[in-house]
């Protein structure tokens, strides 16, 4: 479910409010000295996010996670910005607070801008623990140009935000460990698809709306677990099974494990186990053309989630 503006507002004064009471962890001297950063010189000015990179340099990271650079944001006023919904197709403004030593929280991110200019943006990704903030600990380094400055050079969006060449090699080597051994699966860029080919069989990939308030991490669940609901009619008798299983780049599909809780009893896990195995085998195989997921434009082994559900013929 997306969240509205109105019903993330209070929500996000909470997260400044708490940002204005946090502790910094800073060994240098006269840190509470440092003036508060200010963004005058680059108000009302629309920056495009080009590169989301961790420390090491890459996009990417083990599980196959891509980092998107997916901002637009704008600096309004001293204590406001704006950033841009892609669902609702415009901006929108957030409260913004100004800590000191270059500092700043936006949109439930706490944020530390390295550069400023009114051509580009270079700002880091904070770690907040508690009631503190590790200033000189950030997971990710954000790029951002001016839409002036990308018009004034002529350079291609779809460039500047594509995988780079360590990516690629990063990848590469990501697909070929999963290739030979599935248990090295990692999640897909451009996940399975399951596509009927029967008219008994509806299945539908779950998906969650991005969300200003979460800075779109609400969808991390849907890139590295995707999860599909599968309705088969006229089946042999009801039933509804939940399971984890492996697609490989081949598109078959290999079962992991159930997903659901037994307390204990091994019988009842083993019997479940066979039985949705066995409609894995049959209905999924036999009703579906199944794509495996890709990278980069590589095929590679990936985990998904599927609920199944079973109707009876005459139901």
């Amino acid at each position: 479910m997306s969240v509205t503006y109105k019903n993330a507002l209070p929500l996000i004064i909470t997260a400044v409010l708490a940002f204005a009471a946090c502790k910094y962890r800073d060994s240098g001297p006269g840190h509470g000295e440092k003036p508060k950063i200010s963004f005058k010189s680059v108000e009302g000015i629309n920056f495009i996010e080009v590169s989301r990179r961790q420390k090491n340099g890459l996009s990417f990271n083990e599980y196959g996670y891509h980092l998107t650079p997916d901002w637009r944001l704008r600096f309004v006023s001293d204590d406001s910005a704006a950033l841009y919904s892609p669902v609702k197709d415009q901006y929108f403004n957030f409260p913004l607070a100004l800590g000191t030593d270059s500092v700043f929280n936006i949109a439930h991110a706490f944020l530390k801008m390295k550069n400023m200019s009114r051509d580009s943006l270079t700002f880091e990704l904070l770690e907040a623990q508690g009631d503190s903030i590790d200033i000189h600990k950030s997971r990710v380094v954000m790029k951002l140009y001016s839409e002036p400055f990308i018009k004034r050079t002529g350079k291609d969006l779809k460039h500047l935000q594509a995988a780079s060449r360590k990516d690629t090699l990063f990848v590469r080597g990501l697909v070929a460990k999963a290739n030979a051994d599935i248990k090295k699966a990692f999640a897909a860029a451009n996940p399975v698809q399951l596509i009927s080919k029967n008219p008994n069989l509806k299945v539908t990939k779950r998906k969650t709306k991005p969300s200003l308030l979460d800075n779109k991490y609400a969808t991390d669940d849907d890139y590295l677990t995707p999860t599909y609901d599968i309705v088969i009619h006229k089946a042999y008798q009801d039933f509804n099974y939940s399971f984890e299983a492996t697609v490989d780049s081949a598109g078959v599909w290999h079962y992991n494990r159930p997903l659901v809780p037994f307390l204990g009893d091994e019988d009842v896990k083993a019997n479940y186990i066979k039985v949705s195995t066995g409609i894995m085998n049959t209905y999924l195989k036999l009703f579906m053309t199944t794509l495996p997921g890709e990278t980069l434009g590589m095929k590679h082994a990936s985990t998904i989630s599927v609920n199944v559900k079973g109707i009876m013929a005459g139901k």
